[in-house]
Parts: C-alpha cells; sequence; structure tokens
C-alpha cells in the first residue's frame, strides 16, 4: 500500500510540474504549483517526515506561493511567438532529464534502510528538531531572531520616512 501511495504521489508531482511549464496562462501555472506543493507536502508526511510536511504547506504553499501570484498580478505579460520554440526545446530537455531518472533508477540498487538513532523513548521527527533547535543551536536561532528584527525594524523606518516624505512633513 505503501509503494501505491508512493507513486501516486509521485506521479501527481511530475504531471503537476509538467503542467506548470505547459500553461501558458501564469495563473494556471501557480495552480499547478500549489498542486505539487501539496503533493510534496503528502510525500514528506508518507515518510514520516511531518516537520518537513508543515514547513513545506507553510512557506512554500503559503508564503512563497502568495509571492508568485502578487508578481504575475502585478506584470503585464503578453504572448510572443516564440512559445512553439521553447516548447521543442523544454520537451528536449525533459527527454534528456527522464533518460537520465531511469538510468539512475536502472544501475541504482535497493534503498537502504537509514539507521534509526537509538534512544529509550520513540521520538517523532519535530521533537527532534525542537530539541536540537532549543539545546545545541539555541544561539546561532538567537542571533537569527535578532538579525531578523532589526531587519524588521529598519524596513518600518525607511517606509516610514518614505510615506513621512512624501506627504510633506
Amino acid at each position: 500500500m505503501e509503494i501505491f501511495a508512493f507513486f501516486f504521489l509521485a506521479t501527481v508531482i511530475t504531471l503537476s510540474a509538467i503542467l506548470v511549464v505547459a500553461f501558458r496562462n501564469p495563473v494556471y501555472s501557480v495552480i499547478s504549483l500549489l498542486v505539487m506543493f501539496f503533493h510534496i507536502a503528502a510525500l514528506f508526511v508518507s515518510l514520516h517526515a511531518e516537520f518537513l510536511a508543515a514547513v513545506q504547506i507553510i512557506v512554500y504553499a503559503g508564503a512563497i506561493l502568495v509571492l508568485y501570484l502578487f508578481v504575475v498580478m502585478l506584470l503585464n505579460l503578453k504572448h510572443d511567438d516564440s512559445y512553439q520554440r521553447q516548447v521543442w526545446i523544454g520537451v528536449g530537455l525533459g527527454g534528456v532529464a527522464l533518460a537520465e531518472i531511469i538510468y539512475l533508477v536502472v544501475t541504482a540498487g535497493s534503498p537502504s534502510t537509514p539507521a534509526l538513532a537509538s534512544s529509550t523513548m520513540p521520538q517523532g521527527n519535530t521533537e527532534m528538531v525542537g530539541r536540537l533547535l532549543y539545546t545545541k543551536y539555541l544561539f546561532p536561532f538567537e542571533v537569527a531572531s535578532l538579525i531578523l528584527l532589526v531587519a524588521m525594524i529598519g524596513a518600518i523606518l525607511l517606509a516610514k520616512k518614505e510615506i513621512v516624505g512624501f506627504r510633506g512633513e
């Protein structure tokens, strides 16, 4: 059953990735990208990587996709006549990539199972990431949060100066 779920998710991910570049309408491409992001998150869940699935949905399907939509809506994209040439270049590159994947699958042996961490209590993926983040990597985590805080305050001050300068105050 797990192998069926993997191949189903892999097929949907591949088809939606092809549709991202095949659609002429950029909004349809972004919707195909959203479908791909959600199926990648489902693939992470099937691999018992729940934390990565949550990050996939929050970061990619949430933030990055909204950014893409804003860019697509702000740009006035016009159609050009070089689309047919681009299709054939894309089909050729896709064929080369497919040949590489087939070669890697044929030449690779069966995947070995990863060694499990030895512990008395089984830990979830999110718990292990949280434990490392707040013990071993606490100082870099705090430094990164301070840098982001300073950048946010700087962006607010720069935006406020532009608004104040625009009003003539």
